[in-house]
């Protein structure tokens, strides 16, 4: 088996184009900024040479290109579609081998929270890093066999159905919940991370 990719959904760092829920309850300049930031200590805080890190980008010709993330991680184009599209290519596309997905809003996640999604794989088909709104913060596919082509489909998308919808979208597989973090989508959310 391969070795184990973890993969960052990135989008470019642009007031109005990133974070815009947070950006109407602290402005789109200082919601692009916390994004940067957030971005920067997070990759910092979850490299290791335990598994690949690599950033899948958007806008895909942008992303590529943005030097604001360090120059030494693979990067890929998320391309078009919705959520569940770019991560359903990102899990048909990649080498064989586990996978687990993360957003970059997420200020809690550390190389332990990531581990243990992978170690979870060991035993199960499918992890999950539940978010306390009903969606989730990680998302990882063993990747032993063929990635269903039902993975994502019918997600009610930034809802409290996100997780079960995803989970029932991976019929008859055997899939394992790990810690429960915060992402960040509004200034209530940055509250609580900072709390």
């Amino acid at each position: 088996m391969s070795r184990a990719k973890l993969v960052v959904m990135l989008k470019v760092p642009q007031a109005g184009r990133v974070k815009t829920r947070l950006g109407r309850d602290i402005g789109m300049t200082s919601a692009a900024w916390w994004f940067r930031h957030q971005v920067n200590a997070l990759l910092r805080r979850i490299e290791d040479p335990r598994w690949q890190l690599v950033l899948a980008v958007a806008p895909d010709r942008a992303g590529l290109m943005f030097r604001g993330w360090p120059a030494h991680l693979a990067r890929i184009p998320q391309g078009t579609g919705d959520l569940g599209d770019r991560m359903g290519r990102l899990m048909r596309g990649l080498p064989p081998g586990p996978v687990c997905i993360i957003g970059g809003d997420i200020p809690g996640v550390t190389r332990a929270h990531v581990a243990q999604a992978f170690n979870a794989l060991g035993n199960h088909d499918a992890v999950f890093g539940p978010a306390p709104d009903g969606g989730y913060w990680l998302v990882g596919l063993k990747r032993s066999g063929r990635v269903p082509s039902s993975l994502f489909r019918d997600v009610r998308w930034s809802s409290e159905y996100a997780l079960s919808d995803t989970a029932a979208s991976l019929p008859d597989a055997r899939i394992a919940l790990v810690d429960r973090l915060q992402d960040v989508d509004t200034a209530q959310d940055l509250k609580m991370t900072c709390a």
